[in-house]
């Protein structure tokens, strides 16, 4: 299962197509867009998110509610395009008066990609650099949510830190999976603390005032996973470096962790390796989860328990100082509407890239015409398991 995403920030639209989906899968569209919202929400976005409306709009690949075997077109429309049609025209000549974008963000894709194709606006590189282009990954990850679900696999996240202020947990690798989404969804900063919200709430209004930006870190949860996903034969093939190239494929993500993470490098190897157990109900498991899920670039069977950092946005409402590209001398970066902190925004969009990695394991595994054969496949696996 493959997915292409084009369409620019200020485009009339965003627009994804998903391969390789198998044949008599349930898509629920409310589903997709209950995601679409999750991305967009969290304090601290920027009043983009009350302008566009985030809902998607399924071509091709489904007839009644049921994807066909053949690639599932999703659509999701700007809001704020019909704004930016004379300078976002796809056709014609650029307007006389048209301002180019000539103050390149530190921190952003700007300056090196308007080098890169060598352009004199920056605007041909920031309108797919936006984060925006996220909304259609979201989207396009519907499909390989529900294609988990009916597998068994149900996949959230939720933020631990928001600049300084931090969910301290005492036996993170052991609580994450138990955490309700309920619990996270009810959070401003999908937090399921009540007193880490608050700090962090605290955090992003002092930012605001200061015209600062913030990151932070979260964690995605993959609870139901079966044993023996991913690969140990190359690299390649290992769900580790899958896993870890999609999410470092979303913009402003600078670390991933898997379990412990840099932890590990700390500790004895008595303290980081998590014992083999065995029972005749349930087969082999382990009596830990430090390595959050993954041994040898394979599943376990255990939790799959992922960490990753997010640097701060780099559009900020004090901005920083930058060189402009026509006198070479200096100047204040370039502003838009900003978010000043999408670490909750970010999850979500993390969780789209993990559900994509974890459906491709499935279909590689069991098999990938259609939901009949991979169901008959997996159910076969797991009795095999249980016999072991």
């Amino acid at each position: 299962m493959q997915f292409v995403t084009a369409g620019e920030s200020h485009g009339s639209q965003l627009c994804a197509i998903v391969s390789g989906v198998p044949a008599g899968l349930v898509i629920d569209e409310a589903q997709i867009n209950a995601d679409l919202a999750r991305r967009a929400s969290g304090f601290g976005r920027s009043s983009r998110q009350e302008i566009e409306h985030n809902t998607v709009s399924i071509t091709s690949g489904l007839r009644f509610g049921k994807t066909l075997g053949s690639p599932v077109t999703l659509l999701v429309a700007n809001a704020d395009g019909k704004n930016w049609s004379d300078r976002m025209s796809t056709f014609g000549k650029a307007p006389k008066n048209l301002a180019r974008e000539v103050t390149p963000r530190p921190g952003h894709a700007d300056l090196v990609g308007a080098l890169k194709n060598n352009t004199d606006d920056c605007r041909n590189v920031l309108e797919r650099a936006s984060a925006r282009e996220t909304a259609a990954r979201v989207a396009a990850a519907g499909i390989a949510r529900e294609f988990l679900a009916a597998l068994g696999v149900e996949v959230f996240s939720y933020v631990t830190r928001i600049g300084t202020a931090e969910f301290v947990e005492e036996a993170p690798l052991e609580s994450a999976p138990d955490y309700k989404p309920l619990d996270i969804e009810m959070s401003e900063v999908r937090c399921p603390n009540e007193e880490a919200t608050e700090h962090m709430l605290k955090m992003i209004k002092v930012a605001q005032v200061k015209g600062e930006s913030l990151g932070g870190c979260f964690r995605v949860v993959a609870t139901g996973l079966v044993p023996g996903l991913g690969g140990f034969e190359s690299g390649p093939e290992r769900l580790t470096s899958q896993l870890g190239a999609a999410l470092f494929s979303i913009p402003a993500i600078k670390g991933v962790e898997f379990g412990l993470g840099f932890e590990a490098a700390q500790r004895n190897g008595s303290e980081v390796h998590d014992l083999i157990t065995h029972t005749k109900k349930s087969g082999y498991s382990r009596a830990s989860n430090n390595a959050g899920g993954l041994e040898g670039g394979m599943t376990t069977g255990l939790p799959l328990i992922i960490t990753a950092a997010m640097k701060p946005i780099p559009t900020m409402a004090s901005p920083l100082k930058t060189v402009n590209m026509d006198t070479l001398e200096e100047a204040e970066a370039s502003q838009e509407r900003s978010d000043v902190c999408a670490v909750p925004s970010a999850a979500v969009v993390a969780e789209a890239e993990v559900c994509f990695v974890l459906a491709n394991a499935y279909l590689h595994k069991f098999g990938s015409d259609n939901m009949d054969d991979i169901q008959a496949a997996l159910a076969a696996y797991k009795k095999r398991l249980l016999k072991g």
